[in-house]
């Protein structure tokens, strides 16, 4: 099954802020970014896989104000493909009630991202998500790596920082967004020692020598299967993830460097995503 564990849906204007907006462009290696997402353009976007996860985010720092019942009525629309995940801005949201709202909602697991919501991932209030999470059974999708919001507080954003989480919540299921770039080898050790932690690809094809290196590291460090398929639609695609999968080894072409094998790039395609996060019966 072909799932794509990482897709974002929004408005625009509306849930996002024209500065969040133009920080992304001026980072978008010249190619204009057309951010306004609304359900109609994320079901086309998405015919070519077999289920999709998809969330918004709430980071009224960085000037992202996604309503969870936004997302969940999109999911409403296409329950047999689209998995919802809710989001929490612990620093302005009453998270117990957010949480419980996500739960009431039908929304199957948690979006957070402490760089864009200027808060350490170990702080008290982020420790009752995760707890929250841990009790209901709520996956995590954690942007934990860089970002172009000049604001963003790279120091709250070290995967390294995630250990002492899963520590503390062992049985917490948490995916770290993007490989946690450009701090993939930390992410990589994490996920290799940590039985419910995993990561996935998505958005690193367009940066090819850092795509092969960080597989290629993954393959020596014995965890390819605890990374997972994702595109971060809208800002690529699941065929241009794919391709990118795909046309990995060219770079390794007429030198003796390793090599993912096609089985191994099949495999990252079609990762288990559902069965990692205990969201089988979605």
């Amino acid at each position: 099954m072909l799932v794509d564990c990482h897709s974002h849906l929004w408005s625009y204007p509306g849930h996002l802020s024209d500065e969040f907006v133009a920080e992304a462009n001026a980072r978008s290696r010249g190619h204009a970014l057309d951010l306004d997402i609304p359900p109609e353009k994320h079901w086309q976007a998405m015919q070519g896989v077999d289920k999709v996860i998809v969330f918004g985010l709430r980071a009224f720092h960085s000037g992202l104000y996604v309503p969870n019942e936004f997302i969940a009525g999109y999911v409403a629309a296409h329950p047999g493909k689209v998995i919802g995940f809710g989001a929490v801005d612990p620093t302005t949201d009453p998270i117990d009630e957010t949480l419980e709202d996500i739960v009431r909602l039908g929304l199957r697991g948690v979006k957070l991202g402490p760089i864009y919501q200027n808060i350490h991932p170990t702080d008290p209030r982020m420790l009752r998500v995760y707890a929250f999470c841990q009790s209901h059974k709520l996956p995590i999708m954690i942007h934990q790596g860089t970002t172009f919001v000049r604001t963003g507080p790279l120091k709250y954003a070290l995967p390294i920082l995630l250990e002492d989480v899963a520590v503390e919540f062992p049985e917490l299921r948490m995916v770290i967004a993007h490989l946690g770039h450009p701090w993939i080898a930390e992410t990589l050790v994490l996920i290799r020692k940590h039985p419910h932690l995993y990561s996935d690809i998505s958005a690193l094809h367009y940066r090819p020598w850092q795509f092969y290196n960080a597989l290629i590291t993954a393959k020596e460090y014995g965890v390819l299967d605890k990374i997972l398929f994702g595109s971060d639609f809208p800002f690529t695609t699941p065929e241009a993830s794919i391709d990118g999968l795909r046309n990995i080894n060219h770079i390794a072409e007429g030198t003796n460097l390793p090599r993912l094998t096609s089985d191994e790039i099949e495999r990252l395609i079609y990762s288990p995503t559902l069965a990692c996060l205990g969201l089988e019966d979605a």
